[in-house]
């Protein structure tokens, strides 16, 4: 009896199959690592720290949200991922529109938390069943970003799909949503070191103000001046 030719061949075939998903959550980390590098000790980096470069890999992923109301927020920015899950340019969009209703409510609630806390998110996502629509696995990552006022509100997002897109628009519910509240990186905070007993310390010049003075409220002191000598006591004479 003759073998089969493809017996052989398919021994030496390696599915990646399984490694697909974990590939595809893996610009989640990315994502993740470039934002804590942007930073540098701050609890939050700012908008203009985002460089398009730096996220090159996983730019079809990303996107930039500004909030606009309390527990409302649109696309800024989005990459070419987002825009073939919903069939159409997402621009002035706001997030909720990737969600099915029933789960757009807790996705304000989110938003929120993460410009007030502020605190990072991961979302589990399933796509919503249908006509054309096959099994769609999704996650999604929000993380904080101050605007050039200072004030948390924006949010640099990464979106990605294991599964066949099919027909458009996609749109998720939520399975699940981890939270975590964003501490600054150097957190513990020490006590400056107790100048050596072999060292004193000298005293600052009345000359030479020091620099808490410079910084802060206090006044400059007044330098000493020496001045003619007056006693206390003056015997004065009364007549008897």
């Amino acid at each position: 009896m003759k073998k089969n030719s493809n017996e052989h061949t398919d021994k030496r075939i390696i599915s990646f199959s399984k490694y697909q998903g974990q590939m595809t959550w893996a610009a989640l980390k990315q994502m993740e690592a470039y934002w804590e590098g942007l930073r540098h000790g701050r609890t939050v980096p700012l908008r203009t720290d985002v460089n398009p470069r730096g996220i090159e890999n996983v730019l079809e992923y990303a996107f930039i949200l500004e909030r606009i109301a309390p527990g409302l927020a649109r696309f800024r920015l989005a990459g070419m991922h987002l825009v073939d899950l919903i069939g159409m340019e997402v621009r002035g969009m706001p997030l909720t529109s990737f969600f099915v209703p029933n789960s757009r409510k807790p996705v304000s609630s989110l938003l929120e938390d993460v410009f007030q806390g502020p605190e990072t998110a991961t979302l589990t996502l399933k796509g919503e069943a249908g006509f054309g629509k096959p099994d769609l696995e999704a996650r999604m990552l929000l993380l904080p970003l101050k605007s050039d006022l200072g004030d948390v509100s924006r949010i640099l997002g990464c979106l990605v799909t294991d599964g066949s897109v099919g027909r458009t628009p996609r749109r998720f519910e939520i399975i699940s949503a981890e939270r975590s509240l964003v501490q600054p990186k150097s957190s513990i905070l020490t006590a400056p070191p107790a100048p050596e007993k072999s060292q004193p310390v000298a005293e600052p010049s009345s000359k030479q103000p020091t620099k808490q003075a410079e910084r802060g409220f206090a006044e400059t002191a007044t330098p000493f001046q020496n001045k003619p000598k007056v006693p206390y006591l003056r015997l004065v004479e009364t007549p008897d």
